[in-house]
């Protein structure tokens, strides 16, 4: 009666327990050694604080958690209770702090990945795949990040990596250097423009330009030629596939502007051929744009290196 009425006291009050872990080890610790001797042992604390730790579990709960003088020292209904909640909890507990540790030693995390480089997918996906097998713990995803703001997307963490290739000055961003490329005209064997060394913005004009499915900002052959000579295609047809692309390219059907590797890397025939941009040609830099806190967290570094060393290939390609 004693319990019950201490239970009914402590219920009136508006008493709150105050469970903690160390409550939960004690109690799966006595239950598994038997006794508190051994208890205490395997929890390295002396027997008369796991007994004092015992009582002031006891005192909040109003109820005993073993029944007294039973050898081994068994639960009392109330302990099984606690028990129970020991086992369910204590495994998730041990599972966030590995997850924890993990996220401290750099083993485990997120990299979510914005891609405002169309083209850059068929070079992505193997980097992607290598990283998937070398850091299993790591949450890998991927967004076309032409779709949205993908550079205020990594500063409020929505991604944790932008592949682009127009750095901005964004506080708390970093913006770690891939490789360089050359965006070059594409067209026809027969076309035209075929016979000459370089291609100007003018030369366009009269054109039907074959681009992805971008905004015309977002482009090089916008945003590095046409844009500023203030020339305007005569008209721009959106394919989604590179492979389309070509196609449409060596069947006459408009010309194209593609990343020099691109090209290189693409198999779908010959019946095309490819001339600079302006006398000098245009050089852009592809970046890996991070938040400058996690640039050195080591499977950020492990992707970014092993990207670099893709590029390198598609550069030989």
């Amino acid at each position: 009666m004693r319990q019950i009425h201490n239970l009914h006291e402590h219920h009136e009050a508006g008493s709150v327990m105050h469970i903690e872990f160390r409550h939960l080890r004690t109690i799966k610790a006595i239950h598994e050694m038997g006794g508190l001797a051994r208890a205490a042992d395997s929890l390295g604390i002396t027997q008369s604080a796991l007994s004092h730790q015992i009582k002031g579990i006891e005192d909040q709960a109003g109820v005993e958690l073993f029944v007294r003088r039973s050898k081994p020292l068994k639960l009392s209904a109330a302990g099984k209770r606690l028990l129970a909640a020991a086992d369910r909890i204590l495994p998730e507990v041990a599972a966030l702090e590995a997850e924890f540790s993990g996220l401290v030693q750099g083993h485990a995390g997120r990299m979510h990945i914005a891609i405002e480089c169309h083209a850059c997918f068929e070079w992505l996906f193997p980097v992607l795949e290598g990283f998937r097998k070398a850091w299993p713990d790591v949450d890998v995803d991927i967004r076309p990040g032409l779709a949205f703001d993908a550079l205020p997307a990594l500063k409020k963490e929505q991604v944790d990596l932008v592949v682009s290739s127009d750095p901005e000055d964004i506080p708390g961003v970093t913006f770690l250097p891939l490789f360089d490329y050359e965006p070059v005209f594409v067209a026809a064997k027969n076309h035209p423009l075929a016979s000459k060394a370089y291609i100007e913005a003018d030369d366009f004009s009269t054109e039907t330009l074959i681009t992805y499915p971008v905004e015309p900002s977002r482009l090089d052959v916008f945003s590095q030629l046409l844009t500023p000579a203030h020339v305007e295609p005569r008209d721009v047809r959106q394919v989604e596939l590179t492979a389309v692309i070509l196609l449409l390219v060596a069947s006459g059907r408009g010309v194209a502007v593609l990343p020099d590797w691109v090209v290189r890397q693409a198999s779908y025939g010959s019946d095309y051929v490819t001339r600079p941009l302006t006398q000098t040609g245009l050089t852009r830099r592809l970046y890996a744009a991070v938040r400058e806190d996690e640039a050195e967290l080591p499977y950020v570094a492990h992707l970014v290196r092993h990207a670099r060393q893709e590029a390198v290939k598609l550069q030989r390609a």
